[in-house]
């Protein structure tokens, strides 16, 4: 049974920093991926990291800002979230698939997501 359990989310200060990490068990996933979603809005994409040569891709909005990375022998993926925005406040979420994903509807695996409130 695959099991996705997201940690380290809380209440940072704008400019801080903060780190998620996602614990992944029940399988080997090659796309890993955070998505956010705030109040009152549609879950969107924040990163993805790929298993082998761990490529990275992200939400315009977070580039420069945010890092994802991964731990293979732990099959756990990060996301360092620094200079953060009130903006940045919203429940995020870990997506893990074992194929090539490169939209939401592909990801098969989510955790139940961790809040991340940014205080101006």
């Amino acid at each position: 049974q695959v099991q996705l359990v997201e940690s380290g989310g809380g209440m940072v200060q704008a400019g801080g920093s903060l780190r998620l990490s996602c614990a992944a068990s029940g399988g080997t996933f090659y796309a890993m991926a955070w998505f956010r979603q705030a109040p009152g809005k549609e879950r969107e994409f924040v990163g993805s990291i790929t298993r082998t040569y761990f490529r990275t891709y992200y939400a315009d909005s977070v580039k420069g800002r945010f890092t994802i990375s991964r731990d293979n022998a732990k099959n756990t993926v990060y996301l360092q979230m620094n200079r953060a925005k009130p903006e940045d406040t919203a429940v995020y979420f870990c997506a893990a698939s074992p194929r090539v994903a490169s939209s939401e509807i592909e990801y098969d695996y989510w955790g139940q997501g961790t809040r991340v409130t940014v205080s101006s």
